[in-house]
Formats: structure tokens, sequence, C-alpha cells
């Protein structure tokens, strides 16, 4: 299994600190966020890994990690996207690096006080489809929410104003080698972006979708708000082991 970080985007939310720098290169504590979901990964038994970012920060990703020696990689790899056309697409960047093998996808800004080990192990033995972890939150209107009937999910709802449950969909996600026709057959959302929301919804139309519940808090760190509280979380009690 290979491992994706989408750290790209503009992370417009962070203005001002994002006219200099790469959001996912801003600090978590004492460690910058892009090292969390690398961490993550790695604990996992995931090593080869590659790193979508964008704009005009992108170098800054290689002379921070260069070939990810402090998490003892022999080599991390990277891609480029242009501008903001969504998870979606930043995904469809990494077909190449894939080369029809499953892949374990986190957004850059996840960060999480636990692991994604048995997660990953219950993936692999699947033999195919996807994987999403879920976790429980206080307002899941402000996430994608995942609809579930007799412990299935049956659809996916993106940011709903009257949720069906209380099950967030984090953006920790894991593929088989279709993802990549599947996107291939989205159309841009009203926000003009491909949307990781229906790439799910293609897997739970297939009756391929599982999920997990992820254990320990989860948070992610897009906002001024977020981040601090993201901070605050690993002074306290410590992320992914880092």
């Amino acid at each position: 299994m290979k491992g994706i970080i989408l750290a790209g985007g503009l992370g417009s939310r962070l203005n001002p600190l994002t006219k200099i720098t790469n959001k996912h290169l801003l600090p978590v504590f004492d460690k910058p966020m892009i090292y969390y979901p690398i961490r993550c990964l790695v604990n996992a038994g995931i090593t080869d890994i590659m790193i979508v970012t964008g704009g005009n920060s992108a170098g800054d990703f290689l002379r921070l990690l260069e070939n990810g020696r402090d998490f003892d990689l022999k080599d991390l790899n990277y891609t480029y996207q242009k501008g903001e056309g969504g998870i979606a697409e930043a995904l469809d960047l990494t077909e190449h690096f894939a080369d029809d093998e499953p892949i374990c996808v986190i957004l850059g800004d996840n960060i999480i006080e636990k692991n994604i080990n048995q997660a990953v192990e219950d993936f692999k033995a699947q033999g195919g489809g996807a994987k999403i972890l879920l976790k429980q939150v206080e307002d899941p209107e402000r996430f994608g929410v995942a609809n579930l009937v007799d412990g299935k999910i049956t659809s996916i709802e993106e940011k709903p104003k009257n949720p069906k449950s209380d099950l967030a969909v984090t953006g920790i996600y894991m593929y088989d080698n279709t993802v990549f026709d599947i996107i291939k057959t989205l159309k841009p959302s009203e926000r003009g972006e491909l949307e990781i929301t229906d790439v799910n919804n293609a897997y739970i139309e297939r009756g391929t979708m599982t999920w997990n519940k992820l254990d320990g808090w989860w948070t992610d760190a897009g906002t001024f708000e977020s981040l601090m509280h993201a901070g605050n979380l690993v002074a306290k009690t410590g992320a992914n082991n880092i």
C-alpha cells in the first residue's frame, strides 16, 4: 500500500500567515503540521509516500523534509497541483505514483491522537473497494456526514443543515486502484472543484465502501481556531508518537 498526503491549496482561511508559506508548514505545537500525517502513515507501516503540494512555497517542503530521513524513510515523492481544483483533482495527480496499488490518503491538515494501524490491516484484508474513518463529533454540520443503516454506510452528505448522524468523515481515506477511474467520471461541484465526497459516494453505490471508527481525538488545523486547538491537544496528549 502506498501513502498520499494532500498538502496543496492556498490556505486562505489562515491569511495572512499563508501569504508567506504553505499552510501545512505552519507549526502545530513544536512540529510543522506536515510531520503529523507523515508519521501517521509511517506508524501504519506505509513508507512509500507522495506529497501533493502547490502554491509559491512548494520548494519549502523539499528543504524541510528532504528525502524523509527524519522519519527513517529512504525517499519521499512530490508532485505539484496548480490552483485549487479540489481534493479529488489533487488525488488524480498521483495515479502514476500509485501504479495500480491500493492507497491510503490523508489530508495534510488532519491530526490524530493515536494511529490507523487496525484500519489499514482491515482494508488490506478487504481485498478492494474503499474504507473511510469516521469520528463522532458535536457539530457534524461542519463536515461530511455518514448516514448508516444496519452498520453500513448508505450515503455521505456534505455539510448538511440537518445531519442524520453525528459521524463525521475524517480526512483519511483508503482506496483500491479503481479510484482513478471514478475521478475521471466526476464533474465539478458548485464550488468548481472535484469533490472527494463524490468519490466516496461512488464506492457506496457499488457496495464496496466500509468504515472504521477512529480512536482518540481528531482535528483539522485549517482555521485559526482549529490550529490553536490542534496545538493545545498535541501539547497535552501528544500525537502519532511524535
